[in-house]
């Protein structure tokens, strides 16, 4: 049984390097807006409400200058991942009460059994490592970033 990878669900060409916003709302669609840029066919409206309503719930700022946002989008043919930074932080709601500075995005489909819960496990345990935290706040490319979650990936 092959291990889920982030990088084979990472869209490399909705990874954001330097977020323009400064707001909840506003990182979701910058965000929301790069991932449908690079996914043909991915509605950026349908995508961003479901993100909102997800953060309704409880804010997906787990600490650690860390958020996971994430959805469930029905008709989505596969499980979506991106990453996009903020060097200023945001105030996310985190549940530390911290400014957030990473966001990794999950999008998943409707019917994805236990798939979105293994990525987001995957994503939580990946962001808890304060080095590879350090590794995504100094990366200097796209490249950069995708190479420190495959090696990442390497490692378990």
């Amino acid at each position: 049984r092959t291990r889920m990878k982030i990088s084979d669900i990472l869209v490399q060409d909705g990874v954001i390097l330097d977020l323009a916003s400064r707001a909840k709302r506003d990182v979701l669609a910058e965000m929301a807006k790069a991932l449908a840029a690079a996914v043909p066919g991915l509605d950026e409206g349908r995508l961003l409400g479901v993100l909102v309503e997800r953060e309704k719930l409880q804010s997906t700022g787990i600490g650690e200058a860390v958020a996971i946002p994430h959805g469930k989008l029905p008709g989505l043919p596969r499980l979506l991942a991106t990453f996009a930074r903020s060097r200023e932080g945001v105030d996310f709601g985190s549940i530390d009460g911290q400014p957030t500075h990473l966001f990794f995005l999950l999008v998943v489909p409707e019917h994805s059994g236990g798939q979105h819960l293994k990525a987001l496990a995957r994503i939580s345990r990946f962001l808890r490592d304060a080095s590879f935290r350090k590794r995504l706040l100094e990366a200097a490319s796209r490249e950069e970033v995708c190479r420190a979650i495959e090696e990442e990936d390497a490692k378990f």
